[in-house]
């Protein structure tokens, strides 16, 4: 199903205004269950627009006033959103008011799969529309408040990219731009990829994306950052293989994304040849970030990568030893019923942040993926439904946490930023932990979904989907995103709905090898296809 628009246009003379010249003003309009999305043209002179809405037997009350051409207004009311709804634009100029358009609309009841749609089209706006210009690459973050502590607005990704890249594939398969549109988009994000800094053939965690020029995560993190880097070349091989055999443009955006993917120096990252990957390395400091690689997080595709490059592979051993920590990876516990096959890195006893079942499976099918570790599939699930029955079970006595209100991952949070997990719990709520689990819990994730749409309107809901996270409890609402708990929206509601990106990833025939090489095996029987 396509997001349904209503085009309008109003054909107006506005004395004075436009010199006294007649103007076409196209209005956008975008209905949906609770809200209507207006999007009008940029009027020369305005300094701020009036928006007033009316209903069947009322007057013209204001709505809003905002200086943007977009506006998102939320009818919590449902019996008042179902009647037509009339509204009006005016622009205000240094001479006055003046009318742009009056329309008619009303808001629609939406089944499930059209509130999936449109919670993956808003959140796909922040990869695409809401791009850095220069590089087509994600910003770090977008705050609707315009404020920018680090005046970092213009600071692009590498592993939000990588994430966002599957909601931009998804994007076109469902026609939100046009294949033209796509192929232009990643052919401007490669093309800044093949000019920023490298190091060993790797990016950097943060870039300026006016420059390519590295921004230091850290004082000594200004070089390399593996695992960034695997989460950007996870989703650059889903576009490889989307353009494989395509166009002759196509392929040739295929074949430079490839030649990125072979100049990538996985084995230099085991330190002078140890049995680990590390994730960092400094031109400035070389290892002294010494951050070895050591399960269980979020960082298994970084091994599955660097086992699978075809030309800086690592041995299997970097894996088992490293990884694995010879085995002792392995740490079976059981929380509210469920168990647990892995060790999760300072959460033993309930498990990690919920990214940890989301960074590394965005293009990883973890469907039927086993090792002599864990069945992966299984682990992601069950530390899902233990997130999600921790607040069920509110041993900090939050206001709204229950079966519609739940997910602790890493996000915004009262005290900065924070990686919330069970045991780790401050009040606050990420509506990506919930919505970029829908594979594994498609029921309980759409409670929270419906919860947060329905119930909290635009204090939850913008122009690029959910925001990074709210609490009842404290009455904490930041109008704020990151990159890199969006990009897991999209991309694995589409891996619920259709396997886009696992089916992309998986079908790289490097893949299969480098999973192979380090033990794992894939065993679909049982599955049914999406």
């Amino acid at each position: 199903m396509k997001i349904r628009h209503i085009f309008i246009s109003c054909l107006l003379a506005l004395s004075g205004f436009y010199s006294c010249n007649q103007k076409e003003v196209e209005i956008l309009v975008f209905p949906y269950d609770s809200h209507i999305e207006l999007q009008w043209p940029k009027i020369e002179g305005a300094n701020s627009y009036l928006i007033f809405a009316r209903t069947e037997g009322s007057e013209f009350a204001q709505r809003a006033e905002t200086s943007d051409t977009l506006l998102m207004d939320f009818w919590m009311n449902k019996e008042d959103g179902r009647k037509p709804i009339d509204y009006k634009i005016e622009a205000v100029t240094n001479n006055g008011k003046k009318e742009i358009a009056q329309i008619s609309t009303q808001t629609r009841e939406m089944n499930e799969e059209e509130l999936l749609d449109m919670v993956q089209f808003y959140t796909f706006r922040y990869f695409y529309y809401g791009a850095e210009p220069t590089s087509g690459m994600a910003p770090e973050r977008i705050h609707i408040d315009g404020e920018y502590p680090e005046n970092d607005a213009h600071i692009v990704t590498t592993g939000g990219t990588g994430f966002g890249i599957f909601g931009l594939i998804a994007g076109i398969e469902r026609g939100w731009i046009s294949k033209e549109q796509g192929l232009a988009h990643f052919e401007k994000m490669v093309t800044f990829l093949e000019k920023a800094d490298r190091y060993h053939g790797i990016w950097a965690h943060w870039i300026d994306g006016q420059t390519g020029k590295t921004k230091p995560f850290s004082p000594k993190d200004d070089g390399a950052d593996l695992v960034e880097s695997a989460f950007l070349m996870q989703g650059l091989l889903a576009v490889r293989e989307y353009y494989r055999n395509g166009s002759d443009d196509e392929k040739a955006l295929s074949q430079r994304i490839n030649k990125l993917w072979e100049e990538m120096q996985w084995n230099f990252h085991t330190k002078n040849g140890e049995n680990k990957l590390y994730w960092h390395w400094s031109p400035n400091f070389g290892w002294e970030m010494n951050f070895p690689l050591e399960g269980y997080n979020e960082c298994l595709i970084t091994y599955v990568l660097a086992a699978a490059s075809p030309t800086f592979s690592i041995d299997s051993a970097a894996y088992h030893e490293g990884w694995a920590r010879s085995g002792s990876i392995k740490n079976p516990v059981e929380a509210f019923g469920f168990p647990l096959q892995l060790r999760h890195n300072y959460a033993e006893k309930m498990g990690g942040p919920l990214f940890w079942a989301h960074y590394s499976y965005m293009g990883l099918d973890p469907r039927g993926l086993n090792d002599e570790y864990a069945d992966y599939w299984q682990e992601n699930q069950n530390q899902t439904l233990i997130n999600r029955a921790w607040c069920i079970a509110n041993p900090g006595n939050f206001k709204g946490y229950g079966e519609d209100l739940w997910g602790l991952t890493a996000s915004y949070s009262i005290n900065g930023y924070n990686a919330h997990h069970p045991g780790n719990d401050t009040g606050v709520i990420s509506p990506t932990a919930a919505l970029s689990s829908i594979p594994y819990s498609y029921e309980e994730s759409m409670k929270v979904l419906k919860n947060l749409y329905f119930n909290y309107g635009d204090k939850v809901f913008g122009r690029y989907g959910f925001y990074d996270a709210m609490s009842l409890e404290h009455e904490f609402f930041p109008k704020r995103y990151l990159a890199i708990d969006q990009g897991p929206i999209v991309g694995m509601i589409e891996n619920y709905r259709t396997g886009l990106g696992w089916k992309l990833f998986m079908q790289a025939p490097e893949i299969s090898s480098g999973l192979e090489k380090l033990g794992f095996s894939v065993n679909k029987n049982g599955w049914e296809e999406q």
